[in-house]
């Protein structure tokens, strides 16, 4: 049998109009705590609305996330298309030009919601360049329980004098009972994030007007002193190797008395179906010095960026809007719960009585957000910003470097002058390599 070219044209043509529309793919690097596994096994509602898009999930550690989406988006090697990266990174790599400007967002995406403060921290000259997922302050949790038997009151505003005879009074470690749980594993945004805002609370500062290093001042010593006092003392074994997934796990566990850390934690200690002691926490916020006027200033906010490596930069940024929407805090909330919902991104959120009900710890996470001073992080003059971090390139680098130093001193491998030390000769000789003051 003879066909004309014209039938077999018209043929080709509606094989290829009958052929499935080839998915594009994009790999998402994200972050291995609760919220972000949440999101992975909620994203089959995006695919499902999305069929021409897939997702391809790297999900990492957190130092090694850092490490990794540093190393490919400053060499703009283009492997991932969305990057799940914190406050501290977007403005200073925005300026580099080497993130996508979030703007055009969906109808009814308001991004006027956002709270002020986060939509601050993610901002270059008016221009939002990352999409806030959850946002966090530092709050104290603690078994209400066992405070009560052991004879002590945490007040609603504590001093680390409260913490610590609060630690000490609940700690039984025969019984894998301890009385306070902090982060130890090294890392900028490991121990050096609790660290950073602990010796903010205290009065201490990373660097003077000049940009001298200020390790060897009486507050930074003050500081290191009582941490590794309450961990060596009231905390768990192997401290200097628990960072905030590892702590978590203590506390849901029921082995830890205080844990002071991101208040991103608090749905998770109290999620009933997860915590064994969900219906036993107490909330307070971050403790200060007596005298000081400073809790800690910690602000952050895990966010979803498009790298300007990225091919599927449009593909990248329907899921951005999905997955930082209201309706995705109301699907979170149909599935899960309204104690589950993201915190500490949007104000609706926080006007919303049903997320009153279901959170305890929703006033206190606001108020502690609200009441960061990013742009004063001490007590005493400073060049930088940035609350439980310096807002400078260098300080990856500088505080990882740091955060090792004292773990050493919490393993016990080395004193806590030795490493006051070594951390100040390290920002020292770091910093003039940078050229500062600049």
């Amino acid at each position: 049998m003879k066909y004309s070219m014209r039938t077999l044209l018209g043929a080709c043509a509606t094989v290829a109009l009958a052929a499935p529309v080839m998915a594009e793919t994009i790999t998402i690097a994200t972050v291995n705590n609760g919220d972000m596994i949440r999101m992975q096994r909620l994203a089959s509602e995006f695919t499902t609305a999305h069929p021409d898009i897939t997702l391809n999930w790297v999900t990492l550690e957190e130092n090694i996330l850092r490490e990794r989406v540093t190393t490919d988006i400053a060499t703009r090697g283009g492997q991932y298309d969305v990057l799940t990266i914190g406050n501290y990174e977007v403005p200073i790599w925005a300026a580099q030009d080497w993130l996508v400007p979030v703007t055009d967002m969906p109808e009814g995406y308001d991004a006027d919601d956002i709270l002020p403060a986060v939509r601050q921290a993610l901002s270059v000259n008016d221009t939002l360049y990352a999409a806030p997922f959850y946002g966090e302050s530092a709050i104290v949790m603690y078994r209400t329980d066992l405070a009560q038997a052991a004879g002590v009151t945490i007040p609603e505003n504590p001093t680390w004098t409260d913490i610590q005879t609060a630690a000490a009074a609940m700690t039984d470690k025969s019984a894998e009972q301890y009385g306070i749980c902090l982060r130890g594993k090294p890392g900028w945004g490991e121990n050096m994030a609790f660290l950073t805002a602990m010796s903010n609370s205290y009065g201490a500062r990373w660097f003077d007007m000049a940009w001298k290093a200020q390790f060897d001042s009486p507050e930074w010593a003050e500081t290191l002193t009582d941490y590794l006092t309450m961990l060596t003392e009231y905390g768990p074994p192997g401290a200097s190797s628990n960072g905030f997934n590892e702590n978590l796990s203590l506390f849901q566990q029921g082995k830890c008395g205080i844990w002071i850390d991101a208040s991103v934690a608090a749905s998770f200690v109290t999620d009933p179906e997860n915590s064994t002691v969900a219906d036993q926490v107490g909330f307070a916020t971050f403790p200060n010095k007596e005298g000081v006027d400073n809790h800690g200033n910690w602000l952050w906010s895990w966010n979803l960026a498009i790298p300007a490596s990225s091919k599927s930069q449009d593909a990248a940024k329907t899921f951005i809007a999905w997955a930082t929407s209201k309706d995705y805090t109301n699907l979170v909330a149909e599935h899960e719960g309204w104690r589950a919902a993201p915190p500490g991104t949007r104000t609706s959120l926080y006007e919303n009585a049903d997320y009153q009900a279901a959170a305890p710890f929703a006033a206190i996470t606001l108020a502690a957000m609200d009441a960061a001073n990013t742009a004063k992080a001490s007590v005493q003059d400073v060049p930088y910003t940035g609350g439980q971090f310096v807002a400078i390139p260098e300080f990856q680098g500088i505080g990882t470097a740091v955060g090792q130093q004292f773990a050493a001193a919490l393993a016990g491998q080395t004193t806590a002058e030795a490493a006051l030390s070594a951390a100040q000769a390290t920002a020292t000789r770091e910093m003039a390599r940078a050229g500062y003051p600049k």
